[in-house]
């Protein structure tokens, strides 16, 4: 009798994607340097361009002399108010998590608008807020509104649909703090290590990781990588070890990316000048969006554009209701009956008569 040969089942050689790679962020929030010039230059030109044609319709040839910002001068803005999103955070005592995810929203929501349009001042409390409960620690609006000076609960609420959105409902943010620690953990298993590893060094290199914040570092590196640069400013002996013992064939961490990160988190990780950020929150006073400005013709005349559009929806919806009842009953008209099918059985009939 013959026998069947059972071949060895084969090995699926499509390659595995890192699930980091499979991510959101890693599809749809990851840039080169250049090509995040070229958006945040973009968005500029076009938010100068609409403001200008709205001045000039209001007050013709005013908008001349008005210093536009720059799409560096925004960015400098935005940083000045990622340090603001730092020390609320320290009052709540907020978790490291809900810092880190809120600094992020404030920096992609400004990928998508400018702040000609929309000031840091209040999307950094709404960025905050909705951090606190896409990162599991929840508090209640009042709570949160109660201990910041001069805010209500609308300041942060008007402007959490337009921050949710401009974020694609993209809320899972990937951190190098997390990577850090990993990496933490890791080092401590490294056979013959001769470096004591005192929390000293951890901490040392969350503290870069914090400075790494105020740079474009998680627009263009991987949480890993960044990790790995901060650990290597506050121990480069032992960062050196482990990614050595790290890299191989089919996996190799270019030293000279590690040096890049280190050299940004060094020179760009730190707070802005105050007098540079009171100066361009100065001419973002002459600049802003007029339609934003409460009190202002563009203001006004968009509130009145949008009441009237509010109103002609209403009206047409009550047209389409008195229709509808002139026509036929306004509940809807009665159900038809069931059509009787090959047997009835509602039929008594006796046959056998």
């Amino acid at each position: 009798m013959a026998t069947l040969a059972i071949e060895p089942p084969q090995e699926n050689k499509a390659k595995k994607l890192p699930i980091y790679e499979a991510s959101t962020q890693f599809r749809n929030w990851r840039f080169s340097f250049e090509s995040l010039a070229k958006v945040r230059g973009s968005m500029n030109a076009v938010a100068v361009a609409a403001i200008r044609k709205k001045i000039e319709a209001d007050e013709p040839g005013s908008s001349s002399d008005i210093p536009f910002l720059t799409a560096d001068e925004e960015v400098l803005l935005v940083k000045h108010y990622i340090t603001m999103i730092s020390r609320l955070s320290g009052g709540f005592k907020f978790p490291e998590e809900v810092e880190a995810t809120g600094i992020t929203y404030l920096k992609r929501f400004y990928l998508k608008n400018t702040v000609m349009d929309w000031h840091p001042k209040n999307i950094m409390l709404t960025a905050l807020f909705l951090a606190t409960k896409t990162s599991n620690a929840p508090l209640s609006l009042e709570g949160y509104t109660r201990l910041i000076p001069k805010t209500a609960p609308s300041d942060v609420l008007d402007n959490e649909f337009l921050v949710a959105q401009s974020l694609s409902f993209e809320f899972s943010v990937w951190h190098a703090h997390r990577a850090l620690w990993g990496i933490w953990l890791d080092v401590q298993t490294l056979p013959d290590s001769t470096v004591k590893l005192s929390p000293d060094i951890y901490n040392s290199a969350l503290s870069h990781i914090r400075a790494s914040r105020l740079t474009d570092a998680e627009f263009v590196y991987t949480p890993s990588q960044i990790a790995l640069a901060a650990f290597s400013l506050a121990a480069p002996e032992v960062a050196a070890r482990w990614l050595e013992s790290k890299n191989s064939a089919a996996h190799t961490i270019s030293p000279n990316v590690i040096e890049e990160i280190k050299t940004l988190i060094q020179t760009q990780g730190h707070p802005t000048n105050v007098e540079a950020v009171r100066e361009v929150d100065r001419r973002l006073r002459l600049c802003k969006n007029p339609e934003k400005v409460p009190g202002s013709k563009a203001y006004l005349a968009k509130k009145a554009a949008e009441e009237k559009k509010a109103e002609e929806k209403r009206l047409k919806k009550a047209e389409t209701l008195q229709k509808a009842m002139d026509e036929g009953d306004p509940f809807g008209s009665e159900i038809p009956k069931s059509r009787v099918g090959l047997v009835d059985y509602e039929d008594d009939d006796d046959d056998d008569d």
